[in-house]
């Protein structure tokens, strides 16, 4: 896996993001599998920042990838103390629909193929299938 450590500012999202793009494009991801890549690495890049280092910007979150022609794995870790991702409140309860955030987690899980978060709750691990679509919606 390639390894790139970034300080917690999200003006580091960009290039993150575009190097990773660059080269799923290249093997021939879609249209599709490239915006939910996208999605994915900002909301867990941007969860990493806000929730996890606090947005301090002496604090680093590591991102660290690898893209075949099979599969996109990254994985975000970030210096904070960690979540228990079970605990989230359901973003869909009508409780929580006129909330302006909560909603990454889900989404993350929505559109890649396989999410996995550590022990400690302060590292996601994402997995995007070429050729895996997006669930239905009714």
């Amino acid at each position: 896996m390639v390894k790139l450590v970034i300080p917690s500012k999200l003006t580091e999202l960009p290039g993150v993001q575009q190097v990773i793009i660059q080269k799923a494009e290249a093997l021939g991801y879609g249209r599709e599998e490239v915006f939910a890549i996208r999605l994915a690495l900002d909301e867990a890049v941007t969860n990493a920042i806000h929730h996890g280092n606090a947005n301090d910007p002496s604090k680093h979150v590591t991102v660290e990838y690898q893209v075949d022609d099979q599969a996109v794995r990254i994985k975000v870790t970030d210096e904070g103390g960690g979540f228990c991702p079970d605990r989230l409140p359901d973003p869909t309860l009508e409780d929580n629909l006129a909330t302006p955030n909560g909603r990454g987690v889900m989404l993350i899980q929505a559109y890649m193929s396989e999410v996995q978060f550590n022990r400690c709750g302060n590292c996601i691990s994402m997995v995007k299938r070429k050729g895996c679509k997006l669930p239905a919606t009714d």
